[in-house]
C-alpha cells in the first residue's frame, strides 16, 4: 500500500533528524527549511508525526501475501 510505504519513508526521515539532534544538536529539518518555527518545518514535523502514528497501526495489520489470497 502506497501510504504505508510514504508513512515509513517519513517515519524513517524522522528517525534520522532525531538521531542527528541526539548525537550532533543538529536539526536537519530546521536547518534545511529555516529554522523549528518556519511554517515549512512545523509542517514536516507534522507529517512526521501523523506518519509514525500511522506506522502503528502496522504492528496490528495481517501480514497477508497475495499467494496467501488466492
Amino acid at each position: 500500500m502506497i501510504m504505508d510505504k510514504i508513512a515509513l519513508v517519513l517515519t524513517i526521515v524522522g528517525g534520522i533528524n532525531w538521531g542527528l539532534i541526539g548525537i550532533f544538536k543538529f536539526d536537519l529539518v530546521a536547518y534545511l527549511f529555516g529554522g523549528q518555527t518556519a511554517s515549512i518545518s512545523r509542517v514536516v514535523y507534522t507529517l512526521v508525526a501523523l506518519s509514525a502514528l500511522w506506522c502503528i497501526s502496522l504492528l496490528f495489520r495481517d501480514n497477508v501475501t497475495t499467494e496467501d489470497r488466492t
